[in-house]
């Protein structure tokens, strides 16, 4: 029987603490925090609460040792405290360590004593509302390496009752349709041939850059352009009416 993952979250800002709560729900999660109202906010919540300095070596490996799968760093009051936090538990032997940085040279720091992931909340989540902001018919992202996105894309108007292979996204803008789901229902079609006709209702699951996204919401004229001249017209209710126009988010 696999066992339970193991994760120490270290620092109840509004950060550590959403995130110990959700881990909670699916590892055994050790919180750390040097306020002990901090700790006594979310001790009946996760399976294990203590208040300790983590800038204490002998304190903290009183309660966390090498068993633990993973440990995140979130301190984000206190540089001193982050940073030999972070120290302290790369001497500890954890495994994985995540740290979350205030600065470029603060994530330099981290990773120079043995953070293997920096996390920058802010910085993450204003890329994600900006992505969001620039293309509306962008549902949601998971972020990949090197600016690379799995997204849920409503089908824009210009999309409807057309076939993949028309569409050529792979070919003029570097994206891939992993899945076809359907807003409202059941539906899920992984990978879908080039014969799959996109309906108003679908979604679509694409993996690329997200600057790809951008360049092809920006361009449905351009498509339409394309379809017409490759002998694709618009199909009768399409991109030609004020609705379908909406649906492209232009």
């Amino acid at each position: 029987m696999r066992r339970e993952r193991r994760i120490c979250v270290i620092g109840l800002g509004h950060f550590g603490a959403a995130l110990a709560r959700s881990l909670a729900r699916h590892a055994d999660v050790l919180v750390l925090d040097s306020e002990i109202a901090r700790v006594n906010a979310i001790v009946d919540e996760v399976q294990r609460a203590r208040c300790l300095d983590a800038r204490d070596f002998h304190a903290l490996a009183s309660e966390v040792s090498s068993d633990f799968d993973e440990a995140v760093v979130s301190i984000g009051e206190s540089l001193e405290a982050s940073i030999l936090c972070t120290l302290h538990l790369k001497r500890i032997g954890v495994p994985v360590i995540r740290a979350k940085a205030t600065s470029a040279d603060h994530a330099e720091i981290l990773r120079s004593v043995g953070a293997e992931h920096i996390v920058f909340p802010e910085q993450e989540t204003a890329d994600r509302l900006a992505l969001q902001m620039l293309n509306p018919n962008l549902l949601d992202f998971i972020p990949l390496a090197k600016d690379y996105r799995v997204m849920d894309i409503a089908a824009p108007g210009a999309f409807w009752g057309r076939t993949l292979l028309s569409l050529q996204l792979r070919n003029r803008f570097g994206l891939f349709v992993l899945a076809i789901k359907r807003q409202k229902g059941d539906i899920f079609v992984f990978l879908p041939g080039p014969d799959h006709v996109i309906e108003r209702e679908d979604v679509l699951v694409l993996i690329g850059r997200a600057s790809d996204i951008v360049r092809m919401r920006d361009a449905p004229a351009e498509i339409e352009k394309l379809l017409k001249k490759n002998g694709h017209p618009s199909p009768e209710g399409a991109s030609g009416s004020g609705e379908a126009r909406r649906g492209s988010g232009s």
